[in-house]
C-alpha cells in the first residue's frame, strides 16, 4: 500500500498530477479540492490511496487528511466507486459533504453527476454516524480569477471530458455555468459550476 508520495510536481491538471519521486513518475488522480490546495508547489506531498483492479492499478491523491478520510468512507458505500468518490469531492468541499450527510440533505448529494436518489440516501444513512467526529475545516479556497477566458474554458472542457462527460454535454454545461455567473470564473469555479449544472 502506498500511503503517500513526496516528490517534485512535474505536471498539474484539474483531474490528475504527475509527481517525480526518485526518478519514477507517478500519475495520481485528484479532485478539484486537491488541485486548488496544491496551487503551484514545486515539491509536493500527497496522501494516496491505491485502487487495484484486474486491469489497472490507479493512484488517488489528496492534499488533506480530511479529504482522504472522506474518500475512503464514500467508496465503502455499495455503488460508489473511486471515480464517483472523486466526482463528489470535486463537486463539493469536504465540509459541504459532511454537512450534507449530517443534515440528511439528499438533494445536495444527488446534485452530483452519477449519483441517484438511492445512492444519495445510502451515503447519508451509512455515513451519518461516521462523519463530523473530527473537526471540519474548509480546505478549498479559490485561486482567484484567471485571465484568458478561452484557456480556462478549454481546460475546464478537458477536465469534464476526463471525468466522463460526453464532449457536447460538457460544452453545454460550461456555457450555462458562464452565462449564469455573469462574472469571470477561475478554473476550479467553472468546473464546479459545470458539474452542478443539470
Amino acid at each position: 500500500m502506498i500511503d503517500y508520495l513526496n516528490g517534485k510536481l512535474v505536471y498539474k491538471d484539474p483531474t490528475y498530477v504527475l509527481i517525480d519521486v526518485g526518478g519514477i513518475g507517478y500519475h495520481v488522480k485528484i479532485s478539484l479540492q486537491t488541485y486548488t490546495a496544491i496551487k503551484d508547489q514545486e515539491q509536493l506531498r500527497l496522501l494516496t490511496y491505491l485502487h487495484i483492479k484486474e486491469d489497472a492499478h490507479t493512484l488517488y491523491g489528496f492534499k488533506e487528511e480530511q479529504e482522504k478520510r472522506l474518500f475512503l468512507l464514500l467508496i465503502s458505500i455499495t455503488g460508489v466507486g473511486p471515480s464517483t468518490g472523486l466526482m463528489i469531492l470535486s463537486s463539493m468541499s469536504s465540509s459541504e459533504i459532511e454537512q450534507a450527510i449530517i443534515s440528511g440533505d439528499v438533494a445536495s448529494i444527488q446534485g452530483v453527476k452519477g449519483i441517484g436518489s438511492k445512492t444519495a440516501q445510502r451515503i447519508i444513512l451509512e455515513l451519518k454516524d461516521k462523519v463530523g467526529k473530527s473537526g471540519t475545516s474548509e480546505t478549498s479556497a479559490p485561486l482567484g480569477f484567471l485571465n484568458g477566458g478561452n484557456k480556462v474554458r478549454e481546460e475546464a472542457l478537458q477536465a469534464l471530458v476526463t471525468l466522463g462527460f460526453p464532449k457536447a454535454i460538457a460544452e453545454k454545461n460550461i456555457a450555462l455555468a458562464l452565462k449564469k455567473s455573469g462574472s469571470p470564473l477561475s478554473l476550479e469555479e467553472l468546473i464546479k459550476a459545470s458539474l452542478k449544472t443539470p
